[in-house]
């Protein structure tokens, strides 16, 4: 496991790559995107020529040269053109990011996702996904009723870094062997947590509801508005899109906030990140479940989706499963960040994105990094990949000697809530 001395950056460090030897970057196209192929192949009753297929792109994989894609479809040019950076080299020659969101582009042309037919717009992860759901709700059950006791403050608490450890259930990364449920007892989790920005999360909504309530005061005819839009920017289906829709639901009905936007994939990606449909069908299941206060939760959610609140909004944007870094966010999607009070960002793949999945030595300042993304900005990670900035000198190395493999377990996360 790489670690960095601290020194003066000057300039941006080399990208991950998968030809480094030894790197996790390389792991996961060697062992972990055949697996992939492998699961999508038992998990679903493909014709022979979809199977065939899948097969050939495994090959590919394992010994041949990357090639492009070959369908009719309205993204063909733009993966084409990437891909074209990178002619003649194998998967094991080129930027990891680039490697693994490019994985999924060609999976999905190899079980014709976007092709007229039985198969078009069928999810090739979706029995995967469901099973993640089913455990999440069954889970969640056992203690919500207990949850909606506790007092406010406690209970954002709780579901803030529930949100946090529930990003463990990522069905792309076979090395997490950590349940993402024992994200309930957040308090027995302080210690895995290398950034804990939570009392300053905490300050934030409080000074914002009391600014507005003092505002109020002046104008009894104004109502009190606390937070009004924050940012989701979702990661995977399961406890990880579930405690995100109970901290939504918390800041909607404690109006906290009076508008979350969850931004959501618009296509497979990354095996378990979610789509609109997959966050509306486990609503769909709250609102069903045997337990009272869980069919609640789920009405509520699905009021807050209606036309008549749009408290809740699912969207979606092409560049949310693209190839691209933050630092590439297009200028419509920027100014629509920029609009909100607050982004939360979930996920090592937007932690990713956000540094540009470059070697940044352990003791960057994430500002320093963060491609100018709009703030304030919240980071919720569990640690899933080669990547890590914002840390003392020299505590990367003491990490290190203690769990070789810190950076890529899932057993340490963060809530980092940059302030500069």
């Amino acid at each position: 496991m790489k670690t960095h001395n601290p020194q003066l950056i000057t300039h941006n460090p080399p990208l991950l790559m998968t030809s480094e030897p030894g790197s996790f970057a390389r792991a996961t196209i060697v062992e972990r995107k055949p697996e992939i192929i492998r699961r999508v192949l038992a998990d679903n009753v493909y014709p022979p020529e979809i199977v065939a297929a899948l097969e050939a792109f495994r090959d590919e994989i394992a010994s041949g040269v990357m090639t492009p894609l070959t369908e009719d479809a309205p993204d063909v040019e733009f993966w084409n053109a990437q891909q074209a950076q990178y002619a003649g080299k194998t998967w094991l020659e080129v930027p990891w990011y680039f490697a693994e969101t490019y994985f999924y582009r060609r999976l999905l042309e190899a079980v014709r996702y976007f092709q007229p037919g039985p198969w078009q717009r069928v999810d090739p992860f979706a029995p995967q996904k469901r099973e993640q759901e089913a455990a999440a709700i069954a889970q969640l059950a056992t203690v919500w009723a207990a949850i909606e006791q506790l007092p406010p403050d406690e209970r954002f608490v709780l579901l803030l870094h529930s949100a946090l450890w529930g990003n463990r259930a990522d069905l792309s990364n076979l090395t997490v062997k950590e349940s993402a449920h024992r994200g309930l007892a957040a308090h027995t989790e302080r210690e895995n947590l290398l950034i804990d920005d939570t009392e300053a999360v905490l300050a934030f909504f409080c000074q914002r509801i009391e600014r507005m309530k003092r505002m109020s005061l002046h104008n009894p005819l104004k109502s009190v508005q606390s937070v009004d839009k924050i940012v989701f920017i979702n990661d995977n289906v399961g406890a990880d899109s579930l405690f995100d829709l109970a901290l939504a639901d918390f800041l909607l009905t404690q109006g906290w906030a009076q508008r979350v936007v969850f931004y959501l994939k618009n296509q497979p990606f990354f095996v378990s990140d979610a789509m609109p449909e997959d966050i509306e069908l486990v609503i769909h299941q709250l609102q069903n479940a045997q337990e009272s206060t869980v069919a609640a939760l789920g009405h509520r959610l699905h009021n807050a989706l209606l036309p008549t609140s749009y408290s809740l909004l699912l969207t979606t944007d092409p560049f949310w499963t693209s190839c691209l870094s933050f630092h590439h966010l297009p200028p419509a999607l920027r100014d629509d960040l920029a609009r909100a009070d607050l982004r939360i960002l979930k996920g090592d793949v937007n932690y990713r994105r956000l540094l540009d999945d470059r070697h940044w030595p352990h003791h960057t300042p994430i500002t320093r990094a963060d491609a100018a993304f709009p703030r304030p900005y919240l980071l919720l990670r569990t640690l899933k990949g080669e990547i890590m900035v914002g840390l003392q000198p020299g505590q990367a190395e003491n990490i290190t000697l203690e769990d070789p493999t810190w950076l890529i377990n899932g057993k340490r996360g963060l809530i980092q809530f940059p302030r500069d």
